[in-house]
């Protein structure tokens, strides 16, 4: 049987009135085509469901063909729930956008199903902000999933850089380290990801190919 990767995406669309945010949409659309030329089942979910909002920034100025069915999955998703948590997916996959750190760390659907893949060693994978859904995400028992693991995401610096710092509900780099992560990092904006056992985290929107590569093989073990 085919494999199945469960895609699970933000719905938050705003830093300040004046800012707006939403996915990243290299960091689903890229990942998404190479699950799907793997063969893979690919469900695309979001935090309260209905259409996706891109974050304007991530919108190439010339169409891109190869993303079009990517984006035709974002026009009507379903929101995440339980019983979709636990429908037996064999991973699920986390892209960023600054939209994720409003949503993801305060979604108790997501935080539940991140808990089912731990609990069951089932692949998880998150890029750039995505792993923002792992900082409050833990086993049964309490201990955050990424303890003692290898992680990666957006770092402080480059949040820093972009001058959005101040206007986070925190910054992940930071919130990893403090959940117990070992925060593995490469330089700003260069690609980047890590996987540690079957969990798969990378670093910026550049990193979207090779975390998702790193999911690929993680689940072909």
């Amino acid at each position: 049987m085919a494999k199945s990767v469960l895609m699970v995406v933000t719905n938050h669309t705003k830093i300040t009135e004046d800012h707006k945010t939403g996915l990243w949409l290299e960091e689903f659309a890229a990942p998404y085509n190479m699950f799907k030329a793997q063969g893979y089942n690919v469900r695309v979910t979001s935090i309260s469901g209905g259409k996706v909002e891109l974050d304007p920034n991530s919108i190439p100025e010339e169409e891109t063909p190869n993303w079009a069915e990517a984006r035709k999955q974002l026009e009507d998703t379903t929101a995440l729930t339980k019983g979709i948590a636990d429908e037996g997916y064999d991973a699920i996959f986390l892209p960023g956008g600054h939209g994720t750190m409003f949503d993801f760390p305060n979604s108790e659907i997501l935080q539940y199903a991140l808990q089912q893949f731990a609990e069951n060693d089932k692949v998880i994978g998150a890029v750039c902000h995505g792993p923002a859904g792992l900082v409050n995400a833990t086993y049964a028992d309490g201990t955050p999933i990424v303890k003692g693991k290898q992680v990666n995401g957006f770092t402080d610096s480059e949040e820093i850089g972009m001058e959005l710092d101040s206007y986070m509900p925190f910054l992940l780099e930071s919130t990893l380290r403090e959940q117990g992560a070992e925060f593995v990092r490469g330089d700003d904006w260069t690609a980047f990801s890590v996987r540690d056992g079957k969990l798969v985290t990378g670093q910026n929107p550049m990193s979207s190919e090779s975390t998702a590569q790193k999911l690929i093989e993680a689940l072909e073990e």
